[in-house]
C-alpha cells in the first residue's frame, strides 16, 4: 500500500492497533517549554538533579502525551466499533486529533464517539489521583500529582460546549437530536466554539480582577494561541456545515452526461461526429469484449488537430478505467463528494446496479452544480 502523504513537519512514530500515530514538530517545541516549566518544581521535589531535572521534565511531556495518545485512541476505536474508518491520530502541541474519515449517521454515534475521549482522559486522571494518595513525597509524588491534575483538566476542559473541543461534538449530537438536523446542530456547537475562545482571552483579567492574581505577558500569550485555536476551528465547521447544507442536491444521476458507447480502436473524427449526431455528452470505450475500459477526456480531444483525428483512434484519447473512476448512479451528497476526493479525475463513469453503462459524470458539471445551489 503507498504511504500517505504527510503534512511537512509531521513524523509517523509507529501504529497503534492499526492506526498510524503522527506527531508534529511543535510538540518538541512545547516539550521543551514544559520541562524548563517543570524544572524549579522538580529541583524543590529533588535537590542536587543538576541538569537532569530537564530531562525529569520531558520524561513528564512524554507520559502527559501517553496520556493525550489514549484519548485520541478511545475516539478512534469507539469509530471503528461504529464502522468508521480512522485514518491517523496526529499529536500536536495543544493535545491531538484523530482523522476519521466519514460522519457518524446517527446523534447518538457522534455522542459516543465523542463523550469517550474526555471521560477516558478523567478516568486516567482518577488513577493517577488514587496512585498520588500512595505515594508520599519526592519526585515520584510530583509527576503522579502533576499527571493526575493534566488529565483531569483535560477531561473536564474537552466537555465544554463548543467546537473544536469534544464538548462541541456532544452538543452537536444533542441540537442534532432534537431538532432533526446536523448541520444546524454544527452551526450551533460552532457558535459555542466561538463564545468560547472569547470566554478564553478575558481569562487573564478575571483572574486579575477577581482572584487578585497576577498576569504576565506569558498568561496573554498562550491564552492568544489558544483562543485562535478554538476561534478558528469553530469557524471552519461553521463554513463546513453551511456547505455541506447544501450538498443534498448534488446528485449523480441528475448530473450525468448521456454517453455514447465505441469500440476502442475508432477513429477519433468518427467517435465525435457519432457523439455530436446523437447529441451524447461524452464518449465511453469499450474492450473487444464490450466492456468498459475507458472515458474519452474533453480536454485531450480539444487539443487534437482536426487532421489528425481520423487517423487517431480514439483510445489515444481516453482516460483508462482505474480503480476509484466508475461510481454508482446512484451516489448523492457527501458519500458523491468523497468519491470524488478518493480518486481526483476529470470524469467518472456511472453504472447501474445491472453493471450496465447508464452515463459520465464530470467534475465540471458538479462544480457548477454546486455553484448553483447556493
Amino acid at each position: 500500500m503507498p504511504a500517505r502523504s504527510r503534512e511537512p513537519g509531521t513524523l509517523r512514530i509507529g501504529q497503534v492497533a492499526g492506526v498510524d500515530v503522527l506527531v508534529r514538530s511543535s510538540w518538541l517545541l512545547i516539550a521543551g517549554v514544559i520541562a524548563v516549566l517543570l524544572a524549579p518544581q522538580v529541583d524543590a521535589a529533588a535537590p542536587g538533579l543538576g541538569g537532569w531535572k530537564y530531562v525529569a521534565g520531558l520524561a513528564f511531556a512524554v507520559l502527559l502525551y501517553l496520556s493525550v495518545l489514549l484519548h485520541e485512541m478511545s475516539h478512534a476505536l469507539m469509530a471503528r466499533h461504529y464502522g468508521l474508518p480512522v485514518k491517523s491520530i496526529t499529536l500536536h502541541f495543544l493535545g491531538g486529533v484523530t482523522e476519521i474519515e466519514g460522519e457518524p449517521e446517527t446523534p447518538g454515534r457522534e455522542f459516543g464517539i465523542s463523550v469517550v475521549g474526555p471521560l477516558t482522559s478523567i478516568a486516567v486522571g482518577a488513577v493517577f489521583l488514587g496512585l498520588s494518595l500512595l505515594t508520599s513525597g519526592g519526585l515520584v509524588a510530583l509527576g503522579v500529582g502533576a499527571l493526575a491534575t493534566a488529565n483531569l483538566l483535560v477531561g473536564v476542559l474537552n466537555l465544554v460546549p463548543g467546537l473544536p473541543l469534544d464538548g462541541g461534538r456532544v452538543l452537536r449530537a444533542a441540537v442534532w437530536k432534537v431538532k432533526g438536523s446536523q448541520h444546524q446542530g454544527t452551526i450551533v456547537a460552532g457558535w459555542g466554539g466561538r463564545i468560547t475562545a472569547i470566554v478564553v482571552l478575558g481569562w487573564p483579567l478575571v483572574r486579575e480582577l477577581v482572584f487578585d492574581v497576577p498576569v504576565t505577558l506569558v498568561d496573554f500569550l498562550l491564552v492568544f494561541v489558544i483562543a485562535a485555536f478554538l476561534w478558528s476551528g469553530a469557524s471552519a465547521s461553521i463554513v463546513s456545515a453551511k456547505v455541506r447544507r447544501r450538498l443534498p442536491a448534488l446528485r449523480a444521476r441528475a448530473l450525468a452526461r448521456r454517453s455514447l458507447a465505441v469500440a476502442h480502436d475508432l477513429p477519433l473524427a468518427e467517435a465525435v461526429r457519432r457523439a455530436q449526431e446523437q447529441q451524447a455528452g461524452s464518449i465511453v470505450v469499450l474492450a473487444s469484449d464490450g466492456r468498459p475500459t475507458g472515458i474519452v477526456n474533453e480536454a485531450a480531444v480539444l487539443a487534437t488537430p482536426e487532421d489528425r483525428r481520423p487517423w487517431l483512434p480514439v483510445s489515444a484519447v481516453s482516460r483508462t478505467m482505474e480503480e476509484g473512476l466508475t461510481f454508482s448512479a446512484d451516489l448523492a451528497g457527501e458519500p458523491l463528494i468523497r468519491a470524488m476526493q478518493r480518486t481526483p479525475a476529470t470524469e467518472y463513469l456511472l453504472i447501474e446496479s445491472d453493471g450496465s453503462v447508464y452515463g459520465v459524470l464530470t467534475a465540471e458539471d458538479v462544480d457548477k452544480a454546486f455553484a448553483a445551489s447556493r
